[in-house]
């Protein structure tokens, strides 16, 4: 087969969700499969690290893709031609996107659908552009791949799609993340938070995310814990222009809520691992990668109770209303103030992770491709 693929998410100066979903993936279908043709799409110079095979054939289509108006410039005239170009037999996307008026078998990701049930989380450009297209994508695709039974229900239900059509594989993370010695959570305790125990945020910085009554409730801890030196860490990029300048922290918590932007893998790892709780409280989430990170680490988590959060941690987490800012407190106060249950948590977390794998992932979603063989 000729298998091409988008790979516009892999930047090595910035990976964040689609980039790592793509890497992981892409990466071990190629290597596992070396009889096979590969045609990776960018759309702007890349990386070698991202030619994982002597079968792939990198390809730069402009222009970059990165507004709605190149959106679909790109997949609809140059996609198209790429697509007829190389001859290719299937076509995989792993951020959703695909060609309308491509004839080529294609396959999609569509990892949620948080716009349709939030469209103000996102700019109105691009809230047109998705909520118009997203529905004729769904729709065009000759298979769905989705990331949690939550999202499988929920894009069947929304786009009036037959459940056979999507297929649920679940998300993994790098084995990167790993429980901590004591010195390794001291040294980054001392590097990221002054020496200090933290709660932890990891994510994109746009509002879906909840940042803001996490923040609220940081400050109600506070409050309410005065002498208690925990500080609050929230690592990652802003998805919007001034996302961050935007939110509203008190005065008497700002020397304790440190934000560190983008960090590189192996730094994120041992945030992770020498965090005292993991907190994620978004209102919408399509799986939650670092839920399997935190998990994989033996943090113990404080997660939010809605869409596919509880089925990806099931028992390994303590759950709140991630609407409200006193149980998001409140449940912050219980588990940093009660070790057996940090303790149970952690090891719940601990086995739990080893029902994540990438390798199975890959190996799923391959199977997927192969049913459209010619």
């Amino acid at each position: 087969m000729r298998i091409a693929i988008n790979t516009r998410f892999l930047l090595s100066h910035k990976m964040e969700g689609f980039g790592w979903y793509t890497y992981e993936i892409v990466k071990r279908i190629v290597e596992n499969n070396p009889e096979h043709d590969f045609i990776f799409f960018f759309d702007r110079p890349y990386d070698k690290q991202f030619v994982f095979g002597k079968n792939v054939t990198p390809v730069v289509l402009n222009p970059q893709a990165r507004h709605p108006f190149l959106f679909y410039i790109w997949f609809e005239f140059s996609v198209k031609k790429a697509l007829k170009k190389y001859n290719a037999d299937i076509f995989f996307s792993p951020d959703g996107y695909l060609s309308l008026s491509s004839k080529v078998k294609q396959i999609i990701t569509i990892h949620d659908i948080n716009f349709e049930h939030n469209p103000k989380d996102v700019g109105w450009l691009v809230r047109k552009y998705l909520c118009h297209f997203f529905p004729k994508f769904a729709k065009k695709a000759d298979h769905i791949l989705t990331v949690s039974d939550y999202s499988k229900n929920d894009i069947s239900k929304a786009y009036a799609i037959p459940s056979e059509k999507i297929t649920s594989i679940w998300n993994s993370a790098s084995d990167i993340f790993r429980p901590l010695e004591a010195s390794e959570r001291q040294d980054t305790l001392d590097l990221f938070a002054n020496g200090k125990p933290y709660f932890l945020f990891v994510g994109a910085l746009s509002p879906r995310k909840n940042i803001q009554r996490l923040i609220q409730a940081f400050q109600l801890f506070k409050v309410k814990n005065p002498s208690n030196e925990t500080q609050l860490l929230i690592v990652g990029e802003e998805l919007w222009n001034k996302a961050t300048a935007n939110l509203k922290i008190e005065e008497h918590v700002k020397k304790q809520i440190h934000f560190t932007g983008h960090v590189n893998l192996k730094d994120l790892a041992l945030l992770m691992g020498a965090a005292k709780v993991f907190t994620y409280v978004p209102y919408f989430e399509g799986f939650g990668i670092p839920l399997v990170e935190a998990m994989k680490c033996g943090t113990p988590i404080l997660a939010g109770n809605k869409t596919s959060l509880p089925e990806v941690a099931n028992d390994a987490a303590l759950y709140c209303d991630p609407f409200d800012v006193k149980d998001i407190a409140a449940k912050l106060t219980l588990l940093e103030s009660d070790d057996a249950q940090q303790q149970m948590l952690s090891q719940k977390g601990l086995e739990r992770a080893k029902l994540f794998s990438w390798d199975e992932s890959a190996k799923a979603i391959w199977e997927v491709i192969c049913s459209f063989e010619k």
